[in-house]
């Protein structure tokens, strides 16, 4: 793979080309990890909103019936139901990971299987996060292991 980068005073916005003899998983995945960079998601934190870049979140969580996005750092409360943030980022590398959560592929350290078919995931900050076994298959895919 060759990447060039070509610098210009006069561009009005960044534009990425991808030439290839075909669109296959490996150019499918370069695109939904470059969508990931445009999409924004609000949380909010001390009555505060801020708007989140979704690289920036290493997985989303409800509890209760409300959802907050994790971050390396810091823990959003969003006004969006769960299966609202799947659509909204379904483009990119999240995926569910069981009925209360869905977390970003691109933040994942480490897998290992666990009993009951399900997987232990180690994200990028230590915390440990459990696939269920409906949902392994995913995962699996992503890989491509399947």
């Amino acid at each position: 793979m060759k990447i060039h980068i070509n610098e210009h005073e006069s561009a009005q916005e960044t534009e990425i080309i991808i030439n290839c003899q075909r669109t296959d998983e490996q150019i499918l995945r370069i695109i939904a990890m470059l969508q990931v960079f445009d999409k924004k998601v609000t949380g909010m934190k001390d009555n505060q909103t801020f708007i989140l870049d979704a690289k920036a979140i290493l997985y989303v969580d409800t509890v209760d019936k409300h959802a907050f996005l994790y971050t390396t750092d810091n823990v959003y409360e969003t006004p969006f139901k769960l299966y609202e943030l799947e659509e909204q980022l379904e483009d990119s590398d999240f995926f569910r990971a069981s009925k209360s959560l869905i977390i970003n592929f691109n933040q994942i350290k480490s897998l290992r299987p666990e009993l009951g078919g399900k997987m232990q995931v180690i994200m990028s900050n230590n915390e440990k996060l459990y696939v269920s076994r409906q949902y392994v298959t995913t995962i699996k895919q992503k890989l491509g292991l399947l």
